[in-house]
């Protein structure tokens, strides 16, 4: 359906969202173009962010091009397989760049709390081995939720109250007892962001008590200034995707359009705004763009 109650606005509301979905999409190719080109910036806090970006990449593409056929085009249906699809790949690259963001703050830790032995610490082997953590947490936690709708028998409505195939909004269609099944997705969603919160949040305190024992004024600056942009779009992920489990779980007088709207911010912000932050505000990766840029043109 869309956005319950702004459907009048869906052509409207569209516009800024393709803006933002061109800008994460040309932002996050680039920054992984030019860390593919550049060897000096094959270094732990450079794969961290092209693992960022591809999640970007994945989590954006998943939904905004099929959501801009709907507000567009009004093509409103959609194949129940490839609803479970797109469901799946939303809810596990969301617990994957949940898992990348912990893997950059604790890249920030150790590159700022302990800067000699940063590289001895971050391996090439153990990037790997946390960047395959991730992705194996986010497909193990999340496989189950197409397999659980695929066996729920469906006689209601057909039709979601929504802009893209969440699992809360697929699973109401059932015409069985389901919270049993609502609850393990919101057990499973909590888990993850808790325990990724709290890790990033203790980072983030020891980087803080860190930069604050600084003999030089401007590297604290310096070091704070990058420590609270990453904050920023932290706070932005965290806060919109918490917001949309605890309406599921208590907010029933939350207005549907407000949910919804939030619930796509948090699927479109982040991408948005990480090649910004990583890429625009990282001297290294500003500067080998701007090289090539100067080749280019010449």
């Amino acid at each position: 359906m869309g956005i319950p109650g702004l459907e009048h606005l869906h052509a409207w509301i569209a516009i800024p969202f393709c803006s933002m979905y061109m800008v994460a999409l040309v932002g996050n190719v680039t920054i992984l173009a030019v860390v593919r080109a550049e060897r000096s910036l094959h270094q732990p806090m450079f794969l961290f962010l092209c693992m960022l970006s591809v999640t970007d990449l994945v989590l954006s593409t998943s939904t905004l091009p099929r959501m801009f056929c709907l507000f567009w085009l009004r093509a409103h249906d959609i194949a129940f397989d490839a609803c479970l699809a797109q469901m799946f790949f939303i809810h596990s690259f969301t617990a994957m760049e949940s898992g990348f963001f912990l893997a950059v703050a604790i890249d920030r830790y150790v590159a700022i709390c302990d800067p000699l032995r940063h590289a001895t610490i971050l391996t090439r082997s153990r990037i790997t081995i946390m960047g395959i953590i991730v992705v194996c947490r986010g497909v193990a936690f999340f496989s189950p939720h197409p397999i659980l709708l695929k066996q729920l028998p469906y006689c209601r409505t057909r039709i979601i109250a929504h802009t893209y195939c969440e699992f809360m909004a697929v699973v109401k269609l059932a015409c069985m007892d389901i919270g049993a099944t609502k609850s393990y997705s919101l057990s499973m969603a909590s888990i993850i962001g808790s325990c990724d919160v709290i890790l990033i949040a203790v980072s983030y305190v020891f980087i803080l008590r860190s930069v604050f024992r600084l003999p030089s004024r401007e590297a604290s600056f310096k070091a704070l200034g990058t420590c609270g942009s990453h904050v920023c779009v932290i706070l932005v992920f965290y806060s919109t995707a918490g917001f949309s489990i605890f309406t599921h779980r208590f907010g029933k007088n939350v207005p549907a359009h407000v949910h919804i709207f939030i619930a796509n911010v948090y699927l479109l912000i982040p991408p948005f705004l990480n090649p910004i932050v990583h890429g625009v505000r990282t001297k290294k990766i500003r500067q080998h763009v701007l090289k090539l840029l100067r080749v280019k043109a010449a």
